[in-house]
């Protein structure tokens, strides 16, 4: 039988090995899920120049066994100059106005308008001229004293008939989703001015783990 002090060390023991799996997990999750992401990305952008040539010349560009060869990082290179090269072009005063009129037209055209609308408004919120989430606040929703951090992403809300109410965009934590809701200004709370978009955006997502001050002090 196992006295109480080999069974209290032997507690002890797999407590610190737990512990020491549970460190290693904080160190490497991350790291392997950052490393992840990005190698699928690349492997997923890389991949578009060859299924691209397969299916518009499938004989003269084929190899032996009848796929294109493929060449690593050529078809990330091809994907991410061409996207700077329309942004180039769609910058130039001829072509932004054609390419305004095109816009124009998916607009207006049923069915396309509401996928493409959508999309582009969501990444020009996040990028370009017309930036939503730039204005972090803390609005009180659930009670006059529990604050959620949010940003206003519009500033009147006169078209829905509500006068003296703001749109606020809730993000959920440790996800890509959120609500938004309509509140009136008095439920909206400035932040501190040395609190920028990007640090409330992560300290939201995050569930609060992130800490403002410790970054603003690095």
């Amino acid at each position: 039988m196992p006295s109480l002090r080999q069974t209290v060390r032997r507690k002890q023991f797999f407590t610190y090995l737990a512990q020491l799996f549970f460190q290693g997990v904080i160190v490497l999750a991350p790291i392997g899920i950052t490393v992840w992401v990005i190698v699928s990305l690349f492997n997923w952008v890389d991949n578009f120049l060859p299924n691209i040539l397969n299916s518009m010349f499938p004989i003269r560009f084929a190899s032996v066994n009848g796929q294109i060869p493929k060449v690593t990082g050529l078809g990330f290179v091809v994907v991410i100059s061409l996207v700077l090269m329309v942004g180039w072009l769609s910058s130039l005063y001829f072509l932004e106005k054609l390419v305004s009129v095109f816009d124009k037209a998916l607009e207006k055209t049923p069915g396309i308008k509401i996928i493409y609308s959508s999309v582009k408004e969501f990444l020009e919120a996040f990028a370009g001229s017309n930036k939503k989430f730039d204005k972090p606040v803390l609005v009180a929703i659930d009670a006059e004293d529990v604050f959620r951090i949010g940003f206003i992403t519009q500033e009147n809300c006169e078209h829905l008939g509500l006068k003296d109410h703001v749109t606020v965009y809730v993000p959920h934590s440790y996800a890509i989703s959120g609500i938004s809701f309509i509140v009136p200004l008095s439920k909206i709370r400035k932040l501190p001015k040395h609190i920028s978009a990007a640090e409330a955006m992560k300290y939201a997502i995050s569930g609060g783990v992130t800490s403002v001050e410790e970054e603003n002090d690095a």
